[in-house]
């Protein structure tokens, strides 16, 4: 029952979070200049942001899948990016809180014969591989961001220094996704890069000709924020961050607002062609697909 109750709490939490960061992004913005903006995008660019970002979704299905082969899940390409499909779906749309990657858990778990703990280990790793390549990838903006004020010296160092701790603790504590760090994190940093590229090409359909790296840093830092629980796959906060950033860089919040807006709703396209897979659960080799409810409790038990 508390259980339950809890549940209940964080859904409760993060619809309030989400409706919170939203009317204040609202209050902040003009809707006209938005509407107008979207009118006179370049479509060309729009769909190389869409191709940018599903070859970015393509490589983070492999970089799963190499996590999945260090714990000796043995998964082919296809299937797994079936799934990895399926669990972006569930990231928007899922209720309950367990998200697409806790459904990945349950569903390799009983249709795979392999301990959760073991896919849940292979998942937060995949996690912190994307984590530590967009912290690269930030810091190499912040390079080219002379208004920082932020020696050069000081963000190599503490990118090196990050990085080599990272990597000491994986020596020491898990060797195996140890000795696969060269291919997983090579993998993480086209996905990172790949989806800046989506970004720069939303700016060039925006027929943008200013300097793309205060918007390109505001964005990416704000896909940090966006892993504080929300619905909808962390819409509202990751614009709330983007308000901020554009207001201390004096940068126009409009545009940097619209180009989280156009990327959120590339990623929703992208991830609804998971919904294929809730009608043919037989393409998951499974014959139906099992409800929140069921995954939320056997999560529970681990």
């Amino acid at each position: 029952m508390k259980n339950k109750y809890w549940s209940i709490l964080k859904n409760i939490f993060k619809v309030l979070v989400t409706l919170g960061a939203l009317y204040f992004v609202m209050r902040k913005i003009s809707f006209p200049d938005v509407k107008q903006a979207l009118t006179d995008c370049n479509p060309l660019f729009l769909f190389l942001a869409l191709l940018s970002y599903i070859i970015s979704i393509v490589i983070a299905s492999s970089r799963l899948n190499s996590f999945f082969k260090t714990i000796g899940l043995k998964l082919s390409e296809r299937y797994n990016m079936r799934l990895y499909q399926l669990g972006l779906l569930y990231n928007f749309f899922l209720p309950g809180g367990i998200g697409g990657d806790g459904y990945k858990i349950y569903f390799l778990k009983k249709n795979h014969h392999i301990k959760g703990r073991k896919v849940l280990s292979a998942v937060f790793f995949d996690r912190l591989s994307g984590l530590w390549a967009l912290c690269i990838i930030i810091g190499a903006l912040v390079i080219f961001m002379p208004r920082l004020a932020i020696p050069n010296s000081i963000t190599i160092a503490t990118l090196a220094i990050g990085t080599t701790t990272y990597v000491y603790f994986l020596h020491l504590f898990f060797r195996d996704f140890f000795n696969r760090f060269i291919q997983t994190h090579i993998k993480a940093l086209a996905v990172q890069g790949f989806q800046t590229l989506s970004a720069i090409c939303i700016l060039y359909a925006m027929n943008f000709d200013g300097k793309f790296s205060p918007y390109l840093l505001i964005f990416m830092v704000s896909s940090l924020v966006a892993v504080v629980p929300t619905i909808g796959g962390g819409v509202g906060l990751r614009e709330l961050a983007i308000i901020y950033g554009a207001n201390y860089f004096k940068l126009d919040p409009h545009l940097a607002v619209l180009i989280s807006l156009i990327f959120y709703i590339i990623s929703l396209l992208v991830a609804s062609s998971g919904i294929y897979y809730i009608f043919r659960p037989q393409r998951l080799g499974a014959d139906r697909l099992p409800s929140a409810s069921e995954v939320e409790k056997e999560l529970e038990k681990e």
